[in-house]
């Protein structure tokens, strides 16, 4: 994500949380000749480190679905106390179908099937995400981009 969003902004300093060995390989790898960009091993099951700083923007693709609901909700106040004013929180992520046949319509789309499907996924409702942030203090909270069960997730804090 973090390649993508330094295309139209090349001088932006970032930091890549993860806990996968082999993603944060990855991201060594492709950003090792870059000083701009940090990469930090981090279970998001924790609370945020409070030595990241404070952030104009803070981006989550793919992520925050497998956190339990508790969490998610608590991570988006962290994230919110984390943004400078003016900073938005963008979430791409895997979001509750409106029914078994879109479940099964989406996992079909992506190439799995009920019985092949993750496991660790712990999918939550558009509408409960999205009341929670406005809950938490976000405004202009909305569902941005939204594809059967992928949903892209935005606020600004004020």
């Amino acid at each position: 994500m973090i390649r993508l969003l330094k295309i139209d902004r090349p001088e932006m300093k970032a930091v890549a949380l993860d806990t996968s060995p082999v993603m944060l390989r990855a991201a060594r790898k492709q950003f090792d000749n870059d000083a701009s960009i940090k990469v930090i091993e981090h279970d998001l099951n924790f609370p945020l480190p409070k030595s990241l700083g404070y952030f104009d923007a803070v981006v989550s693709s793919l992520t925050i679905h497998h956190l339990p609901h508790k969490r998610k909700r608590s991570l988006y106040r962290e994230v919110y106390d984390m943004l400078k004013p003016g900073g938005v929180f963008c979430n791409l992520d895997n979001i509750t179908s409106p029914s078994m046949e879109h479940h099964i319509r989406f996992l079909h789309a992506i190439g799995f099937t009920p019985e092949t499907e993750s496991k660790s996924d712990k999918l939550l409702s558009m509408e409960t995400q999205l009341g929670w942030l406005r809950e938490i203090g976000f405004l202009d909270v909305d569902c941005y981009w939204k594809w059967l069960e992928m949903a892209l997730l935005m606020g600004y804090k004020p």
